[in-house]
């Protein structure tokens, strides 16, 4: 994690530890999507004893969620966690330290989690009176949330420990985007990032993008989290298409669809969704076009795997570049999947 690295998608169970048998089928399910690091939120010292027997069922690091009471995060390390996360804002530097002294021993990492919604109170305060004037809210949230986390790294290296990643998270995403390129011109430590409580998908999904793409641009991230109100297996799907998007992994087929106007010769739209669904789960990478015309069609077909540009007939077929051959109207979907699963296959096979 860090350095040249590339960045890591971290999942988050939605279920209680205190259930084992529910949290553990969750880890690996969302292992098996791709995540490469989960968080577990610890509520209480009965979930944290359960550790020891979820840690025993998984192979994948896993990561104490720790608010309020530090005695959790003592647990959680003795239970085996590989890494924990605590929040400045609602543990005080006494607790700190003892956490940081039981993860010293130990010789795993802490997380520093700063949310702009989990502020010391004197921060909060500051905000609140400039509910009113939004980019004095915007700059005085972001700094707040820096400082938070610039004390707490002092308190730590003061301490001589530096086994440290940053985070700095809100539901807004000016706020994620400008704390973090405040922090990242400060502190030598990984940076995670993601923006919290983002909601449903619908909403979740642009906002993350936003927020995560814009920083990851920018080199900044080493490890992300995509957090919606949906199944975590979705939030690990999301957060590849962010990763894949910016070219930092190939995960599956990238399909190119045009928008459709007034010269569209075919139903772009429902062949579009009907491929979609045919290479859900294709792990391969490969480029996929359909096209509506003849003004950007053949140019983004033949620069994809396999492509198809609409004509009144039906379409006409590009594969690695290459005319292939025209195909009827009723044969257009089937000649397609057909293709793009011979595709899949040689890629698989090499």
């Amino acid at each position: 994690m860090g350095g040249n690295y590339p960045p890591l998608v971290q999942g988050m169970v939605k279920t209680d530890p205190l259930d084992v048998e529910a949290t553990v089928e969750e880890i690996k399910k969302i292992q098996k999507a791709g995540a490469k690091l989960v968080r577990l939120a610890i509520p209480s010292v009965k979930a944290a004893k359960n550790i020891s027997l979820i840690r025993k069922m998984v192979d994948v690091p896993l990561i104490a969620d720790i608010h309020f009471n530090y005695r959790l995060a003592i647990e959680a390390i003795d239970r085996g966690m590989d890494k924990v996360r605590i929040n400045p804002g609602n543990l005080n530097s006494h607790d700190i330290l003892l956490i940081a002294k039981k993860a010293k021993e130990n010789k795993i990492p802490l997380r520093i989690g700063v949310n702009s919604g989990s502020l010391p109170k004197n921060v909060l305060e500051k905000i609140f009176k400039a509910k009113n004037n939004k980019e004095e809210k915007l700059r005085l949230t972001a700094e707040g949330m820096v400082d938070t986390a610039l004390n707490s790294i002092k308190l730590l290296e003061e301490d001589g420990f530096e086994d440290i990643v940053v985070s700095l998270k809100s539901s807004e995403v000016p706020v994620t985007i400008l704390s973090n390129k405040m922090i990242a011109e400060k502190i030598p430590y990984p940076i995670h990032v993601g923006v919290t409580a983002a909601g449903p998908p619908s909403l979740g999904i642009v906002k993350s993008a936003l927020a995560i793409g814009s920083l990851l641009s920018e080199g900044i991230g080493d490890t992300i989290r995509v957090s919606l109100t949906a199944s975590p297996v979705k939030e690990i799907e999301v957060a590849y298409q962010i990763l894949k998007y910016l070219d930092f992994v190939e995960k599956g087929p990238t399909i190119i669809a045009c928008p459709t106007c007034g010269r569209c010769k075919g139903d772009v739209r429902h062949l579009s969704e009907k491929v979609l669904q045919a290479v859900e789960g294709m792990q391969s990478s490969f480029k996929v076009a359909i096209m509506g015309c003849e003004v950007n069609g053949p140019g983004e077909a033949m620069e994809s795997d396999i492509g198809i540009v609409c004509t009144k007939q039906g379409g006409i077929l590009f594969k690695k570049g290459h005319l292939l051959n025209k195909v009827r109207k009723d044969e257009l979907f089937t000649t397609l999947i057909r293709e793009l699963r011979d595709i899949d296959q040689k890629l698989r096979a090499d």
